[in-house]
């Protein structure tokens, strides 16, 4: 039997549980830090050694957490769906739960990139610092897509959207554009689960038909919506 296609629509709030802060509603600190100075095009170019620095603590307290059973339960779906998450995190736990094809809209905390070409990518997990060049001489950054700069994997995740047959939306308040206009790329006809324990619902949410709304934490909902597609 052909396995249906299933996307997973993931964001910070999916990682809370695994000790990881979300950036949003905390009076625009982000671990301590301005928001606007260490995840924008403009804080880069005034002061990267603070952006530098800032990446270095995160990928550091990376390394301290694990995935919690949201992340697992998308994993586990696997076996019954062709799963694809499509996450705004940069961190690593759903690969680390066990899911086999993530596109990080948002780049992946675990990659650096050349400042003088973005297709210049390497895997890196240490600390990075000044001075650590490209072969082109570019100061090597993080990959991650700051505010200011575009989301190069927009397109295909649209194009996964669309061929979608369940969809569901966890740890994201489905708010924050270009990420929340990715739901009404998915068909018509397809099933939709909402996770969250203060839903809110969008222009594009309000115009599906087939929207469940699950008021459940990440860990719960996921739980919820697991034995809900794996029933017999």
């Amino acid at each position: 039997m052909t396995k249906k296609n299933l996307t997973v629509l993931s964001g910070a709030g999916i990682s809370v549980a695994s000790g990881l802060k979300t950036f949003r509603g905390e009076g625009g600190l982000w671990e301590g830090y301005d928001i606007m100075k260490v995840a924008s095009i403009e804080g880069w170019e005034e002061d990267p050694e603070l952006v530098l620095e800032f990446y270095n603590k995160r990928r550091s307290q990376l390394k301290t957490v694990k995935p919690n059973d949201a992340h697992q339960f998308c994993a586990k779906l696997e076996e019954y769906y062709n799963v694809t998450i499509v996450t705004q995190n940069v961190d690593d736990l759903h690969e680390r739960a066990g899911s086999r094809h993530v596109i990080h809209l948002h780049g992946e905390l675990k990659k650096i990139k050349s400042s003088k070409n973005p297709h210049y990518v390497q895997s890196f997990d240490g600390a990075q610092k000044m001075g650590d060049l490209c072969p082109q001489g570019g100061q090597m950054r993080p990959d991650v897509v700051w505010f200011g700069e575009a989301v190069p994997k927009l397109d295909h995740a649209a194009a996964v959207l669309v061929e979608s047959e369940i969809v569901i939306i966890v740890g994201t308040s489905m708010q924050v554009y270009p990420a929340a206009g990715l739901i009404s790329y998915a068909p018509r006809f397809a099933n939709i689960f909402y996770i969250d324990p203060d839903p809110a619902i969008n222009y594009e949410l309000s115009r599906l038909q087939n929207l469940r709304i699950i008021q459940q934490t990440a860990e719960e909902g996921m739980r919820t919506v697991y034995e809900h597609l794996t029933k017999e």
